[in-house]
C-alpha cells in the first residue's frame, strides 16, 4: 500500500503547477464553431417586398438569378394569353352587337347568334382564367423568395451531416446495419 502512496505522490509532484490558481489577467476566449455567418432575419421580408415591387427582384437579392427568367417567363405567358383570349373576346363581342344593330360582317357571317354568345363566353372564362394564373404566378413569385431567403440562413456545415456505418455484432462479430446520428460540437 505505501508503495502506491508514494507511487502516486510522485506523480502528483511531478507538475507542480497543475493545482495552482490560474493567471487572472488572461481573458479566455472561445470560438464559436456552430454559426458561420451572420443571420439577417429581416431579409426574408426585404426579400418578399423586393419581389412584390418588381417581379424577380426578390431573386436577385437572394442571388438566384436563373430563377428569374423563369418568373418572367410565367407571367409573361399568361399575359399573353390574357391578351389574346381578351382580343377574341372583344371580337366576338363586337360582331354580336353588330348583328343585333343589323350588321353583319363576312369574317362570322357562317356563325349563328348562339355560337357568337358561346365564342364570346368561352374567351372571357379564358381571359378570366388568365388573370388568376398571371396573379397566382405574381404571388408564387414573392413566396418563392421568401422561402429562399429564409432556407438561405440553415446551417448546413459539415458538423450537422449524416455518415453511415457499420459496427460489428458484439455477439458473432458479422457487421450490423444502422443508423447513428452524430452532432459534433
Amino acid at each position: 500500500m505505501l508503495k502506491y502512496t508514494l507511487i502516486a505522490l510522485f506523480f502528483l509532484f511531478q507538475n507542480p503547477m497543475l493545482f495552482a490558481q490560474g493567471n487572472t489577467d488572461a481573458a479566455l476566449i472561445s470560438k464559436d464553431t456552430i454559426k458561420d455567418k451572420e443571420i439577417n432575419p429581416l431579409a426574408p421580408a426585404k426579400a418578399a417586398f423586393y419581389s412584390a415591387i418588381l417581379p424577380g427582384l426578390g431573386q436577385a437579392y437572394n442571388k438566384k438569378y436563373w430563377k428569374i427568367p423563369l418568373v418572367y417567363g410565367a407571367i409573361g405567358t399568361s399575359l399573353y394569353f390574357y391578351s389574346t383570349n381578351n382580343a377574341k373576346y372583344h371580337e366576338f363581342r363586337d360582331e354580336y352587337k353588330s348583328r343585333l344593330a343589323g350588321i353583319v360582317n363576312d369574317k362570322y357571317s357562317y356563325l349563328d347568334s348562339n355560337r357568337l354568345i358561346t365564342a364570346q363566353r368561352f374567351y372571357q372564362r379564358n381571359r378570366d382564367l388568365s388573370l388568376l394564373i398571371t396573379a397566382a404566378f405574381y404571388i408564387l413569385n414573392i413566396v418563392d423568395a421568401n422561402v429562399d431567403a429564409h432556407l438561405g440562413q440553415f446551417n448546413v456545415n459539415d458538423n450537422l451531416s449524416l455518415v453511415p456505418n457499420l459496427y460489428p455484432n458484439n455477439s458473432d462479430f458479422k457487421p450490423s446495419i444502422g443508423i447513428a446520428v452524430n452532432y459534433k460540437f
